[in-house]
């Protein structure tokens, strides 16, 4: 059956180039259980390659239509090789989660073949501890980084004991991700989820007829004039809202190539929340500040920190109910707050009060807006960043804002894949010409997960930030008296 793509979809297609992979990715890393022989990851490898039957949406690969005048459409793959798309690896002595994350980053820069489903999965081992690994890539046509976390996530289980569970990629996957949901909303009491503070799927996730119908005269936008022009003003005035204008130039804005860099580390939750508790703030705005202060570091380093305050945008999911001019249904909106990094600032929790105050400024405005408002400010946020690279105007327009940090919530409790246990999932993303890194966090059992990922040659020494990411931590628990930091 052939599909056509929706426009968004169509979107990642065309804008894919050899120096523009656009597919996201998940590292995950698994603890063997007790008592596994030395065949536990040749079964493991088999039993993700050999699936019963293969969910429909794995078997998609895309095609231009010349009946459709050119349109992108889904058509099923009748030649689907399993060995192609789930392959076995090893990593080279010594094994270290640096060659670990060496290889993801090289899997991470090539691009996913057309004439295939688009869409690769591969089971490592060498690790020095004993450990397994699995990195998946899917194409943003395909699947969202949210989707891709939800899937990945929801087919484990949280019984040790479990057997017999099959990949991501099998249908029969399809019913637990369904019974797991299900679960979920149950024990939230139905709701949509969410603390209206976390940050949301990327806005280049929307699909365009929403972002038309939302900019469209109707009577959900009746209110649009007032709130455009309050963000436009604060944009000119070069105070981050919803919308910015000014952003310094830094060597992430720049043209980049294929080549990928990918560097992840994690941190325990609790410890970043007691910064929050001790400063007024939230997890999310010190989650800001521990990158504020490894990009302020790192550039320092290498000579290129600008004099001001670099301009992160941060997609956030604010709960309709919460906005009083919101929708009667509910759900959640999404948006974007273009955030003051205060990188311009020496002490930490100076950075941090700053964030907070950037952030809050930002939920603000798009509290004022229906849900339709906030999908069209939004969209008319990210235009700059979205026409400068396809114009090739890097150099000539300056950055709307100079790196996009986003954040997925992921599963609360320890996971386990036939026996083996989820001891840390990282996620993957796509830096894009003129927006050469990408940090995305996503969290899991007690834990956040950062994950970097950079051009190869644009940013350097990428994991020189992980460093810098925990020397921050430090930083921030002193400045805000944090009983018991060193």
């Amino acid at each position: 059956m052939v599909l056509p793509l929706d426009p968004t979809a169509s979107a990642f297609l065309f804008a894919e180039n050899r120096h523009m992979p656009m597919h996201v990715g998940a590292l995950q890393i698994f603890q063997r259980p007790d008592g596994a022989g030395d065949d536990f990851v040749r079964r493991l490898y088999e039993g993700a390659r050999d699936v019963s039957e293969l969910n429909p949406l794995f078997l998609r690969r895309p095609r231009r239509s010349k009946r459709l005048g050119g349109q992108w459409v889904w058509e099923p793959d009748d030649q689907y090789d399993p060995e192609h798309h789930v392959r076995h690896s090893a990593l080279p002595q010594p094994g270290r989660i640096r060659e670990l994350l060496e290889l993801c980053g090289r899997l991470h820069g090539t691009r996913l073949a057309r004439e295939r489903p688009l869409w690769e999965a591969h089971v490592i081992e060498g690790l020095d501890d004993g450990r397994v690994a699995l990195y998946t890539k899917v194409h943003h046509s395909l699947m969202d980084g949210v989707s891709a976390v939800r899937l990945i996530g929801g087919v484990l289980s949280e019984d040790p004991d479990e057997r017999g569970m099959e990949a991501a990629w099998a249908a029969s996957s399809l019913e637990r991700i369904k019974a797991r949901r299900a679960a979920d909303r149950d024990a939230s009491g139905g709701g949509s989820g969410g603390d209206g503070d976390g940050y949301g799927r990327g806005l280049l996730d929307l699909p365009v007829s929403v972002v038309r119908s939302a900019l469209g005269i109707s009577a959900e936008a009746a209110g649009m004039p007032a709130a455009l022009l309050r963000t436009l003003t604060k944009g000119v005035l070069d105070q981050t809202s919803a919308i910015s204008l000014h952003a310094p130039r830094t060597m992430f804005n720049t043209e980049i190539t294929g080549a990928r860099r990918f560097a992840a580390e994690d941190w325990p939750v609790e410890r970043l929340k007691a910064v929050a508790h001790a400063s007024g703030t939230t997890l999310n705005d010190v989650v800001l500040a521990m990158c504020s202060g490894a990009v302020r570091t790192y550039l320092s380093d290498l000579g290129d920190l600008p004099d001001s305050s670099l301009v992160a945008m941060v997609p956030v999911g604010l709960k309709a109910k919460q906005s009083h001019l919101a929708s009667a249904d509910g759900g959640n909106a999404v948006g974007a707050v273009m955030v003051r990094m205060a990188t311009d600032l020496d002490d930490a929790g100076d950075r941090l009060a700053t964030i907070h105050a950037s952030m809050q400024d930002g939920k603000d405005a798009l509290a004022s807006m229906t849900p339709a408002q906030i999908v069209a400010m939004s969209a008319l946020g990210q235009t700059p960043a979205i026409l400068t690279p396809m114009l090739k105007l890097q150099g000539v327009v300056r950055p709307p804002y100079n790196l996009i940090i986003s954040n997925v919530p992921g599963p609360r409790n320890t996971l386990y894949w036939n026996g083996a246990r989820l001891d840390g999932s990282y996620p993957l993303s796509i830096p894009i010409n003129g927006m050469a890194l990408n940090i995305t966090c996503t969290s899991y059992d007690g834990n956040l997960a950062f994950g970097l990922t950079g051009c190869r040659r644009t940013v350097p020494h990428l994991q020189r930030l992980l460093a810098h990411l925990d020397d921050e931590v430090v930083a921030l628990e002193k400045a805000v008296g944090v009983p018991g930091a060193a």
